[in-house]
């Protein structure tokens, strides 16, 4: 058990003697009976239920949430046989951690840490073990304010893996009123494969219903919304089944899918989404939420002069604080198809418009990238760009890495849940099984 100290915590073992227990209940009565006591109330438990990740998992049966959920006989477990390994939690938008309890199943830690961060990228120590025995740790009389908080185990104790029966963290959460303008879309690409939820590896029945769980303010594509060949047909068998259940809510661009139907390029993408594709009477449009322009655009033809043109033109009376842009064809991609130049003009015209974010598909992975400009140089007033081509088709290995990639997750299926304000966004990448996979730095806007 870990008692309160000024000092950084230290652990100390065994439970309290019986005598002493005593001793501690009546002083805590006489305490509670002072009037200046009043302020001295219980850590408030602030994980359980919360999402988690973890570094890895022994099974199924094992993921990071089961640490969290409020149940004494669930656990998380890691792979056996490698350090290091960790389990993290989202806390919500900032919360100020007093005390951790960790309890280990068998396959416990002899070193950890404790650690918060506000971004989930650089970490802050609140505890450090060096010579753990399993049981129950309590670290009590912690400071620490972030987001998001993880246990980073570096050395096991048994042969095996790392495995935690419960993780919970007490302390407050904000209470801050959200940000001005503050609204959250749900962003995906390379959609619905031709299956339907009767089979268990059809992704995008899944994807559709995480999508709806997180209730955004409305939704988009980054296109491949429909595989192969992207017919009517297919659209209606099988997008129409899962993600056209929030059709009406949707901003869609077309991939290339949609140009391989035989009845004529995008003849199936215009005839399902009609003018919610096209409301400006054409397959490239831009609109406004709060303080953010969103321009959606149509990647297959690129080399279109009046839709260049029609950029440069929107772009120019954009009255909005934050812009951001999605089209299927990314600039910058460590996946199979690899980077795509036909998308540098366009990039060149957003970075002199001073646009914050790209949203591409194409790829069937997960990437994130540090702001960069069109030629890939890292600078503070870039663009940032994600690759979010995880919503249903089958995934793409990571093949060659490009310079300023921060993250890259394949094979995992999931969504986009972008949190954006009048000034700043973030977002998280989410799997389907409501995990977060990933959270991207809080950047101001341009």
């Amino acid at each position: 058990m870990r008692l309160f100290a000024s000092a950084p915590p230290r652990r100390t073992t065994d439970r309290l003697p019986l005598v002493l227990a005593a001793v501690l209940l009546l002083v805590g009565g006489l305490l509670l009976a002072l009037p200046d006591r009043a302020g001295a109330a219980a850590d408030t438990l602030i994980s359980q239920g919360r999402p988690a990740t973890s570094s890895s998992v022994e099974d199924s049966t094992f993921g990071p949430e089961k640490a969290f959920d409020g149940n004494a006989t669930t656990r998380w477990a890691s792979a056996e046989g490698s350090d290091p390994q960790w389990i993290r939690v989202d806390l919500g938008p900032s919360a100020t951690v007093s005390r951790v309890k960790l309890v280990w199943e068998a396959a416990y830690a002899k070193a950890y840490r404790v650690e918060i961060s506000a971004d989930g990228t650089t970490w802050t120590r609140l505890a450090t073990e060096t010579a753990g025995n399993g049981g129950t740790d309590d670290w009590t009389g912690l400071t620490g304010t972030g987001r998001h908080l993880r246990v980073y185990g570096t050395a096991r104790g048994t042969s095996y893996g790392y495995s935690l029966y419960t993780v919970e963290v007490y302390g407050t959460t904000s209470t801050t009123p959200p940000p001005t303008g503050a609204f959250t879309v749900v962003a995906a690409g390379d959609i619905a494969a031709q299956c339907t939820a009767s089979s268990s590896s059809c992704a995008h029945p899944k994807t559709a219903a995480l999508a709806q769980r997180i209730a955004p303010s409305f939704y988009l594509t980054m296109g491949d919304n429909q595989y192969d060949d992207a017919r009517l047909s297919d659209f209606r068998n099988y997008y129409d089944k899962t993600w056209g259940a929030f059709k009406a809510q949707t901003r869609p661009v077309p991939g290339n899918h949609e140009s391989y139907d035989p009845a004529g390029a995008f003849s199936g993408y215009k005839s399902y989404f009609g003018a919610i594709a096209y409301p400006q009477g054409k397959p490239y449009y831009s609109y406004d939420q709060g303080n953010w322009h969103f321009v959606a655009l149509d990647s297959n033809t690129f080399d279109d002069a009046a839709q260049i043109q029609w950029l440069k033109d929107d772009l120019a009376r954009n009255t909005k604080g934050c812009v951001a842009a999605y089209f299927h064809h990314p600039l910058y991609s460590s996946g199979g198809h690899g980077n795509d130049p036909v998308s540098r003009p366009v990039w060149q015209i957003l970075y002199a418009a001073k646009a914050d974010l790209v949203l591409n598909g194409h790829d069937h992975h997960y990437e994130r990238f540090a702001p960069q400009d069109p030629n890939g140089r890292a600078t503070a007033d870039g663009i940032v760009e994600i690759v979010g081509g995880m919503g249903g088709a089958e995934p793409y290995d990571i093949e060659t890495v490009q310079p300023n990639s921060q993250k890259r997750i394949s094979g995992t299926y999931g969504v986009l849940k972008l949190d954006l304000t009048d000034t700043a966004y973030t977002w998280q990448y989410v799997g389907t099984d409501d995990q977060v996979k990933d959270s991207g730095p809080t950047y101001t806007c341009h």
